[in-house]
């Protein structure tokens, strides 16, 4: 756990900079795709997504984690929500060239590994065709919240296999924020206050204060933690002085005690270009003409362009989220008094998988209101 909050906290660092604008973004979704991509790579090119995810995927512990974090749980309690009321929704796809050989072996070890389909497609001959088919199929999977992953131009002729990861999860609340207790309030923005709608709670749920951070912990059903870090001082000073170590010490101090929760309904959204977070990581060699992907086909291939987007949505009723991340390659030539906790300015929203500790979203909400 200590070792994906390291590189989630890294690469959030190097995906959102600026600490006064909202980002979403999904750890799980990335994790997962690099971890395809050390699948399908040798030598120097694989050991540098080894050495940034701080883990090797080859590990069984890696693949189990994200297998385990990719199926909702029925827990013994009376005011979880039944297992039909998760959806959640996770698949890798290997998109490939029809003209492209393949290695031996390899189709079937990231299908063994990864639950990855290997599909045929026409990048070379029909570049529009076969990025329409990629974006539908994400479009399937995340339930249309994500139907163009992949922009115009991102696919050529020159394309001849996409890495892909679509996540999709809608999960209710276990202690729920009544809608006849949601009151306006103000929200403190970068830019000023502004109303908001806040939702409300007050149940037993884990707290804690620590660090100059109030955390509180809302279970979702499914087997999810939503964790939300108010900081004493302003975000924008706050955050950028929180390191992966304080933050993993932050959630495994919540305690449960009775809380009276108010908080913003949010939607937020990311999107954007891997290529240079990735590279100030250390993934260098494979966005190279010198990248090693042998173990897929004896083709040079190097990286073109890593593709994600995450969208992540909060209401009285539970969580939806989505999110996908598509590495194109092509031809080289994250009953006391209740405390009080009333969420009026800028934080950040962690939700994570609650056995595998693995985290599907990391957002920061500097103003809720703002349209998507």
């Amino acid at each position: 756990m200590n070792t994906e909050l390291r590189f989630l906290w890294w690469l959030h660092r190097r995906l959102t900079p600026d600490p006064r604008e909202n980002h979403c973004w999904s750890p799980y979704s990335v994790t997962a795709t690099l971890g395809l991509l050390a699948e399908i790579t040798r030598g120097r090119t694989r050991a540098e997504v080894v050495e940034a995810l701080g883990v090797d995927p080859a590990d069984p512990e890696f693949v189990d984690s994200l297998h385990t974090a990719a199926y909702p749980e029925v827990e013994s309690r009376d005011s979880v929500e039944p297992r039909d009321s998760v959806a959640l929704a996770i698949v890798n796809r290997l998109w490939v060239d029809e003209r492209l050989p393949l290695e031996t072996g390899s189709p079937a070890a990231l299908e063994q590994r990864f639950g990855a389909a290997i599909r045929a497609v026409p990048f070379r001959e029909a570049p529009e065709r076969a990025r329409e088919r990629i974006n539908q199929d994400v479009a399937d999977v995340t339930r249309q919240l994500i139907p163009d992953l992949v922009k115009p131009g991102a696919v050529n002729s020159d394309t001849v296999a996409a890495l892909v990861n679509a996540l999709y999860l809608k999960a209710p609340w276990q202690e729920v924020f009544d809608p006849n207790e949601t009151r306006t309030g103000s929200f403190r923005t970068p830019a000023g206050e502004l109303p908001v709608s806040l939702m409300r709670v007050s149940a037993r749920l884990g707290y804690a204060h620590r660090h100059g951070w109030q955390v509180v912990r809302a279970g979702l059903a499914g087997g999810f933690d939503a964790f939300v870090l108010l900081p004493d001082a302003e975000l924008v000073t706050a955050e950028p002085a929180l390191d992966h170590e304080t933050l993993l010490r932050l959630l495994e101090a919540v305690e449960p005690c009775p809380v009276e929760l108010r908080m913003p309904r949010f939607a937020v959204s990311g999107s954007g270009e891997l290529d240079e977070p990735l590279a100030d990581l250390g993934v260098r060699q494979a966005f190279t003409p010198a990248a090693d992907f042998a173990s897929l086909t004896p083709r040079p291939l190097r990286i073109s362009t890593a593709l994600h987007e995450a969208v992540l949505r909060v209401d009285e009723h539970g969580v939806e989220g989505a999110a996908a991340t598509a590495v194109m390659m092509r031809l080289t030539s994250l009953f006391d008094d209740p405390v009080r906790v009333r969420v009026d300015r800028p934080f950040l929203f962690l939700l994570r998988h609650r056995r595998s500790g693995v985290v599907h979203f990391l957002a920061r909400i500097t103003d809720p209101g703002r349209p998507q």
